[in-house]
């Protein structure tokens, strides 16, 4: 049977009802099964937009916000400046795109504390994952600490909020490990600002390092080195009473 609109003919379905609502039924649980399984396109639309943001990482830790531009980043990340700007509104949604990810990612470690670790280990892990981080991401790193320099414009409610309530949570574990007499008598946020410290330095001074030591974390030998001191530091001091003896340094070569 075939209706008429005006000058267009509608011809009706060759399926009856039945099967149509069979075919939408079928292709409903395709749809959830793609999405169980995890979307081809989602997948390029997360893989695109990781790749913008490392190129954005890489440019904005070494020339800053202002030293940059969506084009410089589209064109380090091989893709249009169209496309970038289909995931970021602008430059500095972008910026502050790659300074959130930053910040959780330096932020994981810290997660892990908790009341019924052994705070030695506990603490010693955290130096460890945080040289890590240092040695992996030492541009991230960087740039973390290039925004906290100039004020943190960009960056303010997430360290008013997130940052400043998980350390809030993670100073009640350490001040728990204290009162049990597990942990020697600290300001819990002054441990964590030590800890931070020592830490990045070895990313955010990593020429400096370099320059005095001759190595950086790159060095596996170096890495495990500066890993083990400290390590000790922080945890056992420098008290002439330790019996543990430190790692030697080796001297650097001059040609």
């Amino acid at each position: 049977m075939i209706a008429s609109l005006g000058s267009v003919k509608l011809r009706e379905p060759r399926n009856p009802p039945a099967v149509l609502a069979k075919n939408k039924r079928s292709k409903a649980v395709h749809a959830v099964r793609a999405a169980a399984a995890g979307s081809p396109r989602r997948e390029r639309i997360n893989d695109r937009r990781a790749v913008i943001l490392r190129a954005a990482l890489d440019l904005f830790s070494r020339f800053g916000l202002h030293g940059v531009s969506v084009d410089q980043v589209a064109e380090r990340a091989e893709v249009s400046k169209s496309s970038l700007l289909y995931y970021f509104a602008n430059k500095e949604d972008l910026y502050v795109s790659v300074l959130r990810d930053l910040l959780t990612l330096w932020l994981e470690p810290l997660r892990a504390f908790s009341a019924e670790q052994d705070p030695q280990t506990a603490i010693a892990n955290y130096i460890r994952r945080k040289l890590v981080l240092s040695r992996d991401w030492p541009d991230a790193s960087r740039l973390f600490c290039l925004e906290l320099i100039q004020g943190a414009p960009l960056l303010r409610d997430e360290l008013a909020h997130e940052l400043h309530d998980l350390v809030m949570q993670k100073a009640e574990v350490i001040q728990g490990w204290v009162q049990s007499g597990r942990l020697a008598p600290v300001e819990p946020v002054h441990l964590v600002f030590a800890l931070w410290a020592t830490t990045q330095h070895y990313a955010d001074f990593a020429v400096q390092v370099q320059a005095v030591a001759g190595r950086t974390l790159n060095d596996p030998d170096f890495f495990e080195q500066t890993v083990d001191n400290v390590q000790r530091i922080v945890l056992h001091g420098v008290s002439a009473s330790s019996t543990r003896k430190p790692t030697p340094v080796k001297k650097r070569r001059t040609p």
